[in-house]
């Protein structure tokens, strides 16, 4: 998920082809599906798997980590959004708005935040 997210950056830039644009649909959808992955994964680690639930559910970390996922799940919907918008364009070059650039460098900090609070979580702190 983060590497997608991570190639998603490397490929932005101020302006871009049309076959980058549809390079970066392609990255922009295994993101989602991973996104759907990494979600469906942590659910069952929660509620079924490993330590008990209330382990999690009474951890302050654990709450903080999960609404910082939401929130990257939330913001990159603005720049899946101007991808579907673009992908039928004529232009031969798109310019991308500072502001798609600036949400994915929000979500790939948000993301290096949430393993360090699993790690946390994991050793006790938070509860």
């Amino acid at each position: 998920m983060y590497a997608a997210l991570n190639i998603e950056h490397f490929n932005l830039k101020p302006v871009i082809s049309k076959d980058t644009l549809k390079r970066l649909g392609i990255i922009d959808a295994v993101y989602g599906i991973s996104a759907l992955v990494v979600l469906t994964c942590g659910i069952l680690m929660w509620l079924s798997v490993g330590k008990p639930k209330e382990f999690y559910s009474k951890n302050m970390l654990f709450h903080i980590k999960m609404t910082l996922f939401f929130i990257t799940g939330i913001l990159s919907i603005i720049p899946t959004i101007f991808l579907i918008k673009n992908r039928k364009t004529d232009k031969e070059e798109i310019e991308v708005p500072k502001k798609i650039i600036m949400i994915i460098r929000i979500e790939l900090l948000i993301f290096i935040t949430i393993p360090i609070l699993a790690v946390l979580m994991a050793r006790g702190i938070g509860r």
